[in-house]
């Protein structure tokens, strides 16, 4: 098999790009609902907010809100899902192959995303990730979280890689918008949570992908050069 070109670093979002953490989900907010004395959510209602975070995942968990999450069922929702973490999340089919070729022809990776960091962190251990991944940026280690480019070219700064060497994968057209901020290239994981009304081919990615095993495919990062 030809190994792929890869660039010198390849930035990932976390939830729907590398990690299927909607099982994650699920049980946080049906534990919410079981309190105040409601039946469970279907997975399938639930996954299209996962990228979107807590407050798009209460307020889908709770229609009857309206959209206007209090504050403290965001803590709420933090709380349990703490405890949830890992319980049901897999990784995507290929994210471990993908992984070790790009370790495999010296490139590195690392993790930009919207999760607050002291959850993305302890999760990493249990996926072998802690002292592998390059860099990991969460929605609250900065003053500014994806769409701003903040993140995306700290990261490039903290690794001494320039912007040109980097390509950002994500699942939501947040993680789009934030790379091409940053003057960054981009692939659009079609793999992972979005509404149904959504067309990733509008978001400006720089190619989109099916599933992570085709950004195995050499003919995808020869299209990003």
């Amino acid at each position: 098999m030809t190994m792929p070109m890869f660039p010198k670093l390849v930035l990932f979002d976390l939830d729907g790009t590398l990690l299927d953490s909607a099982p994650d989900m699920l049980a946080t907010v049906n534990r919410m609902r079981t309190a105040r004395g409601q039946g469970p959510m279907a997975l399938a209602e639930l996954r299209p907010q996962v990228s979107k975070g807590s407050r798009a995942m209460s307020a889908a968990a709770f229609p009857g809100l309206g959209g206007d999450v209090p504050a403290e069922m965001i803590r709420e929702f933090l709380d349990i899902y703490e405890q949830e973490l890992g319980q049901h999340a897999q990784l995507f089919a290929g994210v471990v192959e993908l992984l070790d070729a790009i370790e495999a022809v010296g490139s590195r990776w690392g993790i930009v995303t919207n999760k607050p960091e002291y959850l993305a962190r302890k999760i990493l251990p249990a996926l072998g990730w802690a002292s592998r991944s390059a860099i990991l940026i969460g929605g609250d280690t900065l003053a500014q979280r994806k769409p701003h480019p903040l993140p995306l070219l700290h990261a490039a700064q903290v690794l001494g890689v320039a912007i040109g060497d980097c390509v950002y994968v994500g699942d939501d057209q947040r993680d789009i918008d934030a790379a091409r901020a940053a003057g960054m290239r981009s692939v659009v994981a079609l793999w992972g949570y979005r509404p149904e009304a959504d067309d990733p081919a509008t978001w400006g990615g720089s190619v989109l992908a099916a599933s992570a095993p085709d950004l195995l495919t050499p003919a995808l990062w020869d299209a990003l050069r």
